[in-house]
């Protein structure tokens, strides 16, 4: 598990393709990797992936067919900067919200707009996500924990505070810009509450008829 806040921005440095999918090497730039052990888990643009080879400055991770058909991570080329944060330990504080590393889609940069010091970003989700991302709900951009701030259908706002924008790879952001999504893990879990047990026979979402099932209107 992670908590979204970014601790160091590193870059890929040598992709190795192999039978289909792919071997990353990260140069880690200032990433603290003293007491990270071979197995461990680190999110890259928000993907959690696990350490299969350490050096003093970079780790290698094996990337699955699976997570390179979700994710940015299949456009990456060699030098592609990417977001880096180390897995949550029991004393860390907990600075963003709970994030898996499981990207749920892809979504794309359509505005960027200046705002005080601040950047205003609005985004399009896949529209399967729409249902999970809530006005002043949580989201993770890039493995960034962020707070929404509008949200029309798929398409949401965040703001990015000149910190984030010069410790992380949105800095460098664009309109057109594909980035990874993860939705707030709570909302997948109250979904699945709420669906009880029509969550096994059926994928749809949820519906007024389910809401007043489950006692949401009078």
């Amino acid at each position: 598990m992670f908590t979204g806040i970014i601790l160091a921005v590193g870059k890929i440095s040598v992709i190795e393709r192999k039978a289909g999918d792919c071997r990353l090497t990260v140069a880690t730039g200032k990433l603290p990797l003293q007491d990270v052990a071979l197995g461990d888990s680190i999110a890259v643009n928000g993907v959690c992936l696990t350490a299969v080879e350490l050096g003093k400055n970079h780790f290698c991770a094996d990337v699955s067919n699976e997570t390179l058909s979700r994710t940015i991570l299949n456009i990456a080329m060699v030098g592609t900067p990417v977001n880096l944060e180390l897995a949550l330990t029991p004393s860390a504080r907990l600075g963003g919200h709970i994030v898996s590393g499981h990207v749920d889609g892809i979504g794309t940069i359509t505005e960027k707009q200046a705002d005080g010091r601040s950047f205003r970003f609005t985004c399009k989700a896949p529209d399967n996500l729409a249902k999970y991302i809530a006005e002043k709900g949580s989201i993770c951009i890039n493995g960034i924990s962020l707070t929404v701030n509008e949200v029309d259908g798929a398409v949401f706002s965040v703001n990015i505070v000149p910190h984030t924008l010069e410790e992380t790879t949105l800095g460098d952001a664009v309109v057109g810009t594909k980035v990874n999504l993860e939705v707030d893990l709570l909302a997948r879990y109250i979904e699945r509450l709420i669906k009880g047990d029509a969550a096994a026979k059926s994928c749809s979402g949820i519906t007024e008829e389910l809401l007043q099932k489950s006692g949401f209107f009078g």
